[in-house]
């Protein structure tokens, strides 16, 4: 079964609060016919579309073909959140590369998020980035690790918004009866992620590339130049790039080795009304300690956007069943309230939970697997293929050095044993270890 048509309808948005609340219901046209351009994006979330418009200023000819809409993926269905850094904690990093390449990694997050705040100032987009990321913790040692981080990151990056959280001053911003502590990251946000994703496609076709909707791509043939074909149309291209994420399938297996697909879910309840000092009393979002991340923050209305549960099928689950049971532990008075929106979506994982940037042939190239970090890491993915095609590929290559490792059995067998693993790790949240 196909990802792209398992639990959405052809060419429509998830049934989400974000769609609902989109800013432009624009469509684009179909792919028809044959095209030539210096570089075709395969893929229209975060990273394509951003690729798209840092190509286009470059003055490529830039050709775009999303499968479904653009935003459709993850881009436009996850729970918002601009992190800092990168997926793993920078004292990780210093293991996994040395001192030198986990300040590049922590310079290059630095750089995602202030790359999403300018294009979105720079292109007057509708959204608007709320500052704040807290991090809840189940467990008195994760404090005690929370708190030694933020003064790893001060004294050893020289990054000071992060503020060390006890129980008491957790609980004045997120009353939950659940959590021992935490932090608080005043230098992450969160947004719309649907409107973002928008935003950067119509400041991407201003720029002169030309997007197409509808464009499922099933065969790439290799050369100089390569030949992209869709459905209804084909494209030859210099330069391709691969950015369709948890989506791409077995289109270029070098990527499908290293980059798994899972599912996510989130609802989003009626408006809280008075009701929001219930569940936060600062316009912050929040993520926890679980294995199984429980994420969460207010929309522009006031409505509780909940994130948890994940499955590794291809069907989705009752997604309001998965997600409430969790929203219920963390806030038990919340039993009455009516879920309005409940949907799920198709992120990527690696095996180490670093981005794989790859290149698949000497002009096909790839980044992806973002590993629930995608908001600004996937922009600024978008970015560096856009200087590798440019022929400046200095940046690109220092990415696709971190090796990111192949699933044990590749695509074939990483769906069993990643289930295997996530259900051992699920079981460990339940029993709460």
């Amino acid at each position: 079964m196909n990802l792209l048509f398992a639990n959405d309808r052809r060419g429509e948005h998830a049934p989400s609060y974000y769609a609902a609340t989109a800013a432009t219901d624009r469509r684009w046209p179909q792919l028809r016919g044959a095209h030539r351009a210096d570089v075709c994006i395969v893929g229209g979330g975060f990273t394509g579309l951003s690729a798209a418009l840092h190509a286009a200023e470059r003055g490529l000819r830039v050709i775009l073909l999303e499968a479904h809409r653009l935003g459709f993926g993850a881009s436009g269905r996850n729970g918002g959140q601009v992190g800092s850094g990168q997926r793993l904690e920078q004292d990780e990093l210093e293991k996994m590369y040395g001192l030198e390449m986990a300040r590049h990694l922590w310079n290059f997050g630095e750089e995602a998020k202030a790359l999403v705040r300018g294009l979105i100032d720079r292109h007057q987009m509708p959204v608007t980035f709320h500052p704040g990321v807290a991090h809840a913790c189940w467990h008195e040692a994760e404090v005690a690790h929370s708190h030694a981080y933020a003064e790893k990151l001060a004294r050893d990056y020289g990054y000071d918004q992060v503020t060390p959280l006890d129980r008491a001053a957790l609980a004045e911003i997120l009353p939950s009866p659940v959590y021992k502590g935490g932090d608080i990251d005043r230098g992450a946000g969160h947004l719309h992620p649907l409107n973002f994703a928008q935003g950067l496609a119509l400041a991407a076709e201003a720029a002169g590339a030309e997007l197409y909707e509808g464009a499922i791509v099933h065969h790439i043939r290799p050369g100089q130049p390569a030949k992209i074909q869709a459905a209804e149309g084909h494209v030859e291209a210099d330069h391709v790039i691969l950015a369709a994420n948890g989506y791409l399938g077995n289109l270029e297996p070098r990527v499908a080795h290293r980059v798994m697909p899972i599912n996510n879910f989130i609802v989003a309840t009626a408006p809280l009304g008075d009701r929001v000092a219930e569940v936060l009393r600062e316009n912050v979002a929040v993520a926890d300690t679980k294995f199984v991340v429980n994420y969460w923050r207010l929309s522009e209305d006031n409505r509780l956007l909940f994130g948890g549960g994940e499955s590794y099928g291809y069907r989705f689950p009752d997604v309001v069943k998965t997600v409430t049971k969790p929203m219920l532990q963390v806030y038990p008075g919340l039993a009455d309230v009516p879920i309005d929106y409940a949907w799920g979506g198709t992120l990527a994982i690696t095996m180490n939970r670093m981005p794989a940037f790859i290149r698949a042939k000497s002009n096909i190239l790839s980044a992806s697997g973002f590993s629930g970090h995608g908001v600004a890491m996937g922009t600024l993915a978008g970015k560096i293929l856009a200087e590798a095609a440019s022929q400046q590929a200095e940046r690109f290559d220092l990415m696709a050095g971190l090796n990111v490792p192949v699933f044990p059995g590749g695509s074939m067998l990483r769906w069993p044993l990643l289930v295997a693993a996530m259900t051992w790790f699920s079981m460990r949240d339940r029993l709460g270890l």
